[in-house]
């Protein structure tokens, strides 16, 4: 069995912190450890519960998100910090993920992708709001056309199953989402997506359709 993610949640709203510790407390794959309602007490809290994952507002007193997130990434640098927030303009999104977010959901985000979400920051993966996604992917565009040298082909091709999957990745879908989307059994949709990442030499996710789009695939 694979033990809880433990979870730290910070956000300065307590009545959202309090329906969100019951949702997830609800959820055999995670264990709230603790609260902090500002960007310092989240700081202190994490160092001394030692969570796998923080659950980040961005916009708080005191120490805001992205601040804390900075500091947590030098001083805690085993914590991974998942932004979880109302806004997705562009400002927010591109300094949560330079000061170290390994994702960026919104409030209005189900349950069931949060809890995959947190599965997924826990293995390392990178986890963005389909609508971040493609923020992302089109900012990363915008630069590569102006400074990436023309793109050369992949050793291994990608397989048109495989072109497909990396396509809905860089829609921010889930394996499940992938899975229903193509008709395909979820464990199936994992192997594609380790193929994927694979021949791209892509870490996680967010690489892969960040290579995939450089290389004109998608």
């Amino acid at each position: 069995m694979t033990p809880p993610v433990r979870v730290l949640l910070a956000d300065d709203q307590a009545l959202f912190r309090e329906a969100l510790a019951t949702l997830l407390g609800a959820r055999p794959e995670v264990v709230v450890v603790g609260e902090a309602a500002d960007g310092a007490e989240a700081l202190a809290r994490s160092a001394e519960l030692g969570p796998d994952v923080v659950l980040m507002d961005l916009h708080m007193p005191v120490l805001d998100g992205i601040a804390a997130t900075r500091r947590l990434r030098v001083e805690q640098p085993g914590v991974r910090v998942l932004a979880l927030t109302t806004f997705d303009d562009d400002e927010d999104v591109f300094a949560a993920l330079r000061a170290g977010a390994v994702g960026y959901l919104l409030k209005d985000v189900s349950s069931e992708r949060l809890v995959e979400a947190l599965l997924a920051a826990v293995r390392g993966e990178s986890v963005l709001q389909p609508s971040v996604a493609a923020k992302v992917v089109a900012r990363f565009a915008a630069l590569s056309e102006e400074s990436r040298p023309r793109a050369q082909p992949l050793v291994v091709p990608l397989s048109d199953r495989e072109l497909g999957v990396v396509r809905l990745l860089a829609e921010g879908a889930s394996n499940r989402e992938i899975a229903a989307a193509l008709f395909l059994a979820e464990g199936t949709v994992k192997n594609h997506v380790t193929n994927v990442l694979a021949k791209l030499g892509a870490r996680d996710r967010t690489q892969a359709a960040l290579r995939a789009r450089a290389l004109d695939l998608i």
